[in-house]
């Protein structure tokens, strides 16, 4: 702890608990689960609301025309700013507001944001609706301490990250939102755990694969050309020769957990055949087609032409080898692995708040998937960019997901040190 300037500020965050529950209950009752897009428009009036109450100049933009916007499910983002009225840099915390499907096997009430020893249990409570309280938190009680500060804050809670995040920081990001002209520094309190930096991401590549065959009646298959026997070739040859390729590479970046520091693909889903009627009996037919999303996290080490190289190479060699097989690939998404340098201002000022808050160094870590930063740094070129927040990465998307009250505080300190090292350089 300190005994400078920021003691009133710590003060101030350790007299705000209740009120930070509150608000992470508050902000987890909204049901934004994408896909796909619930509530938004309500969660950003909300967080937007209370903000202006503190005298922050509030925008609120809509997505148009992204992937999902639509009527129903509009794709809206909030951009609350503080001016000091002093010249000065500015520092944003950038938290996503969707969430993931429930899932089963829970416990709690995933939307009812339950108060148990010390621990709040919800969807999104640790990824990331925690981290958004604990950052508003922090900069009220920065302002509310009577410091003079310099420059601006920023606050934003966007959309659509657990989906890639087109409907939200890309977008605000190809607006000039997080451009070097209006901001300096970067915090997304992503659940990296409270005592760690995290400096970026491994790269993504999602793409989808389609398989061709004929269809025939169920009783003559070899009428036919089953499609999703198609698919299963591919399959196997990913188990003989793709998996054991990349479990052979390992990155250098601080990549936790452990598992994720070599290369990795998840098959996320495969889709055959023909749909069951309404009575749920199977349709008597071979699968003409057959679709399969890949899910490849690359290494800073490998080259996205080779990462793509090495799953069309796998097809091209069945479409010699394999009578009949036909495919077709579409990429979904790229993102090369971003990582910002150890000495940059951020890390420096966030490294500084942890041990003066927590009385240790930090780890500086990498995310094993993605998220805003790739944003931030391909779109915006801002460099200066981390994830900070409260929560346990190995809770993000699983059931009884909860964020602790007491990492909540702590990481309120911590953002708020930061932003105060940051602000009055």
């Amino acid at each position: 702890m300190t005994d400078g300037p920021l003691s009133k500020v710590f003060e101030n965050i350790e007299k705000s608990e209740n009120n930070l529950v509150r608000l992470c209950q508050d902000l987890i009752k909204f049901p934004t689960i994408n896909p796909p897009g619930n509530d938004y428009k309500a969660c950003v009036e909300y967080i937007g609301n209370r903000l202006k109450n503190r005298g922050f100049n509030i925008e609120y933009v809509r997505a148009h025309g992204v992937v999902g916007d639509c009527a129903d499910y509009p794709r809206y983002n909030v951009i609350a700013r503080y001016e000091t009225g002093r010249k000065g840099p500015c520092v944003h915390f950038n938290s996503h507001i969707d969430v993931v499907e429930t899932g089963d096997g829970w416990t709690k009430d995933p939307f009812a944001a339950e108060l148990i020893d010390g621990k709040i249990y919800g969807r999104g409570a640790c990824d990331m609706k925690g981290g958004l309280a604990s950052s508003i938190i922090a900069v009220e009680a920065l302002i509310d301490s009577g410091i003079e500060l310099k420059g601006a804050i920023e606050i934003s809670g966007t959309a659509d990250e657990e989906s890639g995040g087109l409907g939200g920081v890309a977008y605000l990001a190809e607006k000039g939102y997080f451009s070097k002209d209006r901001v300096d520094h970067v915090i997304i309190p992503e659940p990296l755990n409270v005592d760690r930096v995290c400096l970026g991401h491994r790269g993504v590549w999602w793409a989808e694969i389609k398989t061709h065959g004929r269809i025939a009646h169920g009783s003559m298959p070899f009428l036919g050309d089953c499609a999703v026997r198609h698919m299963g070739a591919v399959v196997a040859s990913f188990e003989d020769k793709l998996y054991p390729a990349m479990a052979a590479r390992f990155t250098q970046m601080p990549v936790v957990p452990e598992g994720a520091k070599q290369s990795t693909l998840n098959i996320n889903s495969i889709h055959g055949g023909q749909e069951e009627g309404n009575a749920g009996l199977p349709a008597p037919c071979v699968p003409d087609s057959c679709r399969m999303i890949i899910d490849r996290r690359f290494l800073v080490e490998e080259d996205l032409g080779d990462v793509k190289s090495e799953v069309t190479g796998i097809l091209r060699e069945l479409e010699t080898s394999r009578e009949g097989f036909r495919y077709e690939i579409r990429d979904m998404l790229e993102v090369i692995p971003s990582m910002t340098k150890r000495d940059a201002p951020v890390v420096v000022a966030t490294t500084e708040a942890i041990e003066e808050v927590l009385g240790k160094t930090p780890d500086l870590v990498c995310s094993p998937g993605t998220y805003d930063q790739k944003h931030i740094d391909r779109i915006g070129n801002l460099q200066d960019c981390i994830a900070y927040g409260p929560g346990i990465l190995e809770l993000a998307h699983q059931p009884d997901e909860y964020v602790a009250v007491e990492d909540m505080v702590n990481a309120a300190k911590v953002m708020a040190s930061s932003a105060y090292k940051l602000l009055m350089k």
